[in-house]
């Protein structure tokens, strides 16, 4: 009989408002939520990590995952948003600190990092400056890091060799394999997605990489595996769904260019075929690596 694999992403944005039918402001169709997870526990999917972003975010995280015995959440505030911390630090930091502490549902504090492609929206010197607060958070609670890094590896790495922290991952990678190492050296994870598949030198660093410290996600509702990344002829046919525009909306269907966690199948088997390896191998093997850091 064959064995279905299982999987934990360790990265799904559920509180974003395309879960309601809502695009760019304008409603195209009901709440849909309840279908997508659905689909996931459908495709193999035994746990979700809900991705908070800032004090109201990681708030509705928390209140979606109560919802399900399946489904956690990360407490944090992302790089660009950190001008939120601006008018008072203190009090900020005690409301992320007040929405995680003691709660069996937030697994890591993040999304926090640095973001060095979108410095309009935070500069460079205010993203460090309340990183490295947040870590105050990591240290104090014995949580994680869920770890955002864009253009910003030897900034994000010269912050966490400083501090003696509680492990985590850096997510959504796209960087190079040599700063891979540099974090896995750390003690830290990589993180894995569509994004993290989109080109050549993408799929070269993927296969470089250790199985062991490997974890996948879907950064839904964002990066999925395009028909333009390189990954996309990885993909097996019969592992990709049905979906329609969300105008032609139906609770069967996936709604196109909006990802979903049941897509972390895709991002399994891109990486399976990349290392050369079986993909129930590498299923189990991620979900030991999952389960060791956010789950022990």
């Amino acid at each position: 009989m064959l064995k279905m694999k299982k999987y934990i992403d360790i990265g799904a944005n559920l509180t974003d408002l395309m879960y309601s039918g809502i695009y760019n402001g304008s409603k195209k169709h009901q709440e849909d939520l309840s279908h997508v997870l659905k689909r996931s526990w459908d495709a193999g999917l035994s746990k979700i990590i809900i991705t908070g972003g800032n004090v109201e975010e990681s708030n509705k995280a928390v209140e979606v995952a109560k919802s399900d015995e399946r489904l956690f959440c990360t407490v944090g505030c992302h790089p660009t948003r950190c001008m939120e911390f601006e008018s008072n630090p203190d009090t900020y930091l005690n409301e992320l600190k007040t929405i995680a502490e003691g709660n069996h549902k937030v697994v890591a504090i993040g999304e926090c990092g640095l973001d060095y492609d979108r410095i309009q929206f935070c500069p460079k010197d205010i993203q460090k400056k309340y990183f490295e607060l947040q870590l105050k958070l990591s240290k104090d609670l014995k949580l994680p890091l869920f770890l955002h890094c864009r253009n910003a590896a030897n900034d994000l790495y010269e912050i966490l060799s400083k501090h003696q922290l509680n492990g985590g991952v850096v997510h959504s990678f796209d960087g190079t394999f040599e700063e891979a190492q540099k974090f896995i050296d750390l003690g830290y994870y990589i993180g894995l997605n569509g994004c993290s598949l989109k080109t050549k030198e993408n799929l070269e660093t993927v296969e470089q990489l250790p199985i062991n410290k490997i974890m996948i996600e879907t950064d839904c509702p964002w990066c999925e595996i395009r028909p333009s990344h390189a990954g996309y002829q990885l993909i097996p046919k019969d592992s990709q769904m049905v979906s329609v525009k969300k105008e032609k909306w139906r609770e069967d269907a996936m709604v196109k260019s909006r990802n979903e966690p049941a897509n972390i199948t895709q991002v399994l088997n891109v990486i399976a075929a990349v290392k050369k390896v079986d993909s129930q191998e590498l299923a189990d093997q991620i979900l030991e690596n999952t389960n060791k850091l956010f789950f022990k």
